[in-house]
């Protein structure tokens, strides 16, 4: 008899587009054990599943990459542990999967304590998950207060010389979150970004420049003016 496991892994590769993973692959999404399967279909099957942290820990361990981005949807973050945020972090190989799960750990206790650990580590997705985090509670966490996003701005600003191309979109991405988050914020975070201007490195200059150009410009201006 199948399992529910059985048939959601059969469901999984029943939908399997190579040609999708082909288009993946042009975006630097891993190919390695990837069925070519969208978000918007994943969450769909996320929502008839429903939340199943068993079946979570077992699809992550699958190693198939949608499956283990659908684990992400359907994981219970009140039960999620440290040890196990350890493990599915050591196991990111590709950055959308790590982006994916920052969803799931931005609603769990260990999110603060795992951005500044994780910001210090020399591997490319574990970095980059630190500040997806940043830039996920910054955009989603209206419990949060202004003070609380401080810190972050020095990390922001140790992690602006990694010249690797997963980490510096994160970087950047955490910096220009911030920025969006209020008119208080915003002041803060061109601040920081002009400071990071000064760095000597092509990383941290990139950073600056897209953040200076987007929390400035007319846009997010005129949105901060109105809320």
């Amino acid at each position: 008899m199948l399992t529910r496991y059985d048939e959601i892994i059969a469901s999984l590769k029943a939908e399997a587009n190579p040609d999708n993973v082909a288009g993946m692959a042009r975006y630097g999404i891993s190919t390695t054990n990837t069925l070519g399967i969208s978000i918007y279909a994943l969450r769909k099957i996320a929502r008839e599943i429903g939340k199943d942290h068993e079946l979570a820990l077992k699809l992550w361990d699958s190693g198939i990459h949608e499956a283990r981005i659908l684990a992400s949807f359907i994981e219970e973050p009140e039960k999620v542990t440290e040890a196990q945020l350890e493990r599915w972090v050591g196991d990111f190989d590709s950055w959308d999967v790590g982006d994916q799960v920052s969803e799931l750990i931005s609603r769990t206790p260990y999110v603060i304590k795992k951005i500044h650990q994780w910001s210090a580590s020399e591997k490319e997705f574990v970095k980059r998950a630190a500040f997806s985090l940043i830039a996920e509670i910054a955009w989603h966490d209206k419990k949060l207060h202004d003070q609380d996003f401080e810190p972050f701005f020095g990390l922001i600003k140790n992690a602006a010389t990694d010249e690797r191309n997963y980490v510096k979109k994160a970087v950047n991405w955490a910096l220009r979150n911030i920025g969006k988050r209020n008119k208080s914020l915003n002041r803060r975070a061109i601040e920081v970004a002009r400071e990071i201007q000064g760095i000597d490195s092509k990383a941290a200059r990139w950073i600056s420049r897209d953040a200076l150009r987007e929390l400035t410009g007319e846009a997010v201006q005129k949105r901060l003016a109105s809320g």
